[in-house]
């Protein structure tokens, strides 16, 4: 009788949220790149070492597209990173053109100009962690609930356009179209996202102000490739990924602090000091997908020795990446005088994250402020008891439970 073995197959488990599953080391240990099957059950590539991911990042042959999405490989049943997006023709093209009309929003120094913004914006949020607590002393408080959310929405509204007070409809939208089951509620959710953003563009055409969706609104006039899907789309990415990603980065960054009281009491005894090199180490550790992030080959190509065909799908796992111990000496220890720490936590090469100097000034910005304010924050549970979200796009954390 013959067997025939299964890939492993995605998202796999790990034991908490500051951990990752150790099937990526067991699959390193035997190979870069491995044969898996997505949360869907398709076939793909998995990515598990730093060199090779490096490698793939700033890869050409491969890009979002695929050159038959009808026989792409699906990764999940989300309504994001669920398999192929643009078109193959014309994917670069259209990649150059969003770079060209985001980056001067996104520019290190437009990020520095925010910086004192996003510090009264800190501030707002902390008063309202102190006013839960006031309301009822003795009682934990969730930190994803009164900081770690309404920061980064804060912050992202500001910068696109949007109005704070729609936070609840998108955190919704946000919430059902990044679920891996989500299936055809998280595609009605995406068309609602889309629908939302068609809205507030017509919005900013009659009235445009200094901010990104009037910025693209300006670029649809003169170039009408740029349709309103493509716009609408593009907002709602924006929207989703400049919120959800930097919220689960500051719950996750809030629990690698606590969990080590003198981790913690060294850091808030010099916030400033300490706050680049630990935000730092906080992107590389950080666990935020239990996929990776997704390619496809656009032509056959060879990594590591292992032959990928034209069409292939490609999951580049950063968090594994982050981990590699043939890069980072003792990769699961949380060290914030490690140096050098190129992670690759935005990516690398020419689809790097444009959102990096954003994410990077608010939490530098968001723990020197938490921990000069509650240097004596505590866990209010035990790490184990904080559940993980497995089936989330961009994973994270339900709650962080603080007391103090």
């Amino acid at each position: 009788m013959t067997t025939t073995e299964q890939p492993p197959r995605l998202p796999f488990t790990r034991g908490n949220a500051l951990e990752i599953a150790p099937d990526y080391e067991a699959l390193r240990r035997q190979a870069p790149v491995s044969r898996v099957l997505t949360p869907a059950g398709d076939p793909a590539w998995l990515i598990t070492s730093y060199e090779e991911a490096k490698e793939v990042f700033r890869d050409r042959r491969f890009g979002r597209s695929h050159p038959a999405p009808e026989q792409a490989s699906r990764i999940s049943y989300a309504a994001v990173q669920d398999g192929p997006s643009g078109d193959f023709e014309s994917e670069e093209r259209e990649h150059k053109r969003m770079r060209r009309m985001l980056a001067p929003a996104f520019s290190a120094p437009r990020m520095r100009a925010l910086g004192d913004r996003i510090a009264e914006l800190t501030d707002r949020c902390l008063d309202d962690l102190q006013a839960a607590r006031d309301a009822d002393p003795g009682a934990p408080v969730d930190l994803t609930d009164f900081l770690a959310f309404p920061l980064p929405v804060l912050v992202i509204c500001e910068l696109l356009g949007v109005p704070y007070e729609d936070r609840e409809k998108f955190r919704g939208l946000s919430e059902r179209i990044a679920r891996m089951d989500g299936g055809e509620d998280a595609q009605a959710a995406m068309t609602e996202f889309k629908a939302y953003m068609t809205e507030l563009a017509e919005a900013k055409r009659a009235d445009p102000r200094p901010d990104v969706i009037s910025d693209m609104v300006a670029v649809q006039a003169d170039d009408p490739t740029f349709t309103d899907d493509d716009l609408a789309r593009m907002g709602a990415g924006l929207l989703f990924a400049g919120h959800e990603t930097t919220s689960t980065r500051i719950a996750m960054g809030t629990l690698f602090l606590l969990t080590d009281t003198a981790r913690r009491d060294r850091f808030a005894a010099d916030p400033e000091g300490q706050v680049a090199q630990t935000v730092e180490e906080i992107l590389r550790l950080t666990a935020t997908s239990g996929t990776g992030l997704l390619r496809y080959a656009h032509e056959d190509v060879e990594i590591a020795g292992t032959r990928i065909a034209r069409g292939d799908a490609v999951l580049i796992s950063s968090d594994a990446a982050n981990r590699d111990a043939a890069v980072f000496a003792d990769p699961d220890e949380f060290d914030p005088d490690r140096t050098p720490n190129v992670h690759l936590a935005f990516g690398t090469g020419a689809h790097v994250c444009i959102g990096a100097n954003l994410a990077r000034t608010e939490l530098r910005t968001v723990f020197p402020k938490l921990f000069r304010r509650f240097p004596g924050l505590r866990l209010a549970v035990g790490i184990d008891d904080i559940p993980v979200r497995t089936n989330r796009v961009a994973g994270g954390v339900d709650r962080v439970p603080v007391e103090w």
